[in-house]
């Protein structure tokens, strides 16, 4: 397979899945202990870490509603998780923008009438980046989020799809991602299969955009799969815990 082709002639990708295969993904929670809930998550050879503190009094009193709780999405990228070494400032654009579509994703899932006047955090920080950090940080928050105990309607589960050379496929990698692939992430509600967000990051021709979120809304179901497996594996550890 030559360095530039993305689809071989038998419909293997570079890393050798077929279009429609996720990466490996790892996923567990309740990794951090100063944190209200925590998760740490792996997409193929991508990382991210979650910590969700709160609810907790609000920082800014200006800031704060008096019938819900303020969601606090900040998101960081460690100057080692790319092969291009740099250290990204907080006020970075591109990090400012992931993190309110994060932000934008969870905020009508979240049932913040239950925490007025208070503010709930989330942090992210990317440890490793090879492709599709958006589905993995939105991903990696929803564990953190049940983790920590926080009520919401559902799972928010996120996957990436793009165009290929001549096929869609999900869950894109770096390459495959930086090599002009027309790519959608959208994250959806598994029991309603609404969407809660739909991020394009280049053109897309119409014909291919019902494949591309068709393949997109399946590799979100197939990650619900993998998270839900994860928070009940905890749950009935701490239940044979707390029995002993």
């Amino acid at each position: 397979m030559s360095r530039t082709e993305l689809l071989s002639p038998e419909g293997l990708r570079i890393d050798g899945r077929r279009p429609a295969e996720l990466r490996k993904i790892t996923s567990t929670t309740c990794v951090l202990s100063q944190a209200d809930g925590s998760a740490y998550l792996e997409h193929g050879n991508t990382k991210v870490l979650a910590a969700v503190y709160g609810p907790r009094e609000a920082r800014h009193r200006a800031l704060v509603l008096h019938d819900r709780a303020i969601l606090n999405v900040e998101l960081n990228v460690a100057p080692f998780s790319t092969g291009e070494r740099r250290r990204r400032s907080k006020n970075d654009k591109r990090l400012l923008e992931m993190a309110s579509f994060v932000k934008q994703t969870f905020e009508p899932v979240v049932i913040a009438t239950l925490y007025p006047r208070s503010q709930i955090d989330i942090y992210l920080q990317v440890i490793q980046h090879d492709g599709g950090t958006l589905q993995a940080c939105i991903n990696a928050t929803t564990m953190a989020l049940i983790d920590a105990g926080i009520a919401m309607t559902d799972y928010v589960c996120a996957c990436t799809a793009g165009w290929v050379e001549r096929e869609a496929a999900i869950d894109l990698n770096y390459i495959e991602e930086s090599s002009d692939t027309s790519e959608v992430t959208i994250a959806m509600l598994p029991k309603s299969s609404k969407i809660t967000l739909t991020q394009m990051e280049s053109r897309l021709h119409v014909d291919k955009l019902e494949e591309v979120f068709r393949l997109a809304g399946e590799g979100c179901k197939q990650m619900y799969e993998v998270m839900d497996k994860t928070i009940r594996d905890r749950a009935e550890d701490l239940a044979r815990k707390m029995a002993v």
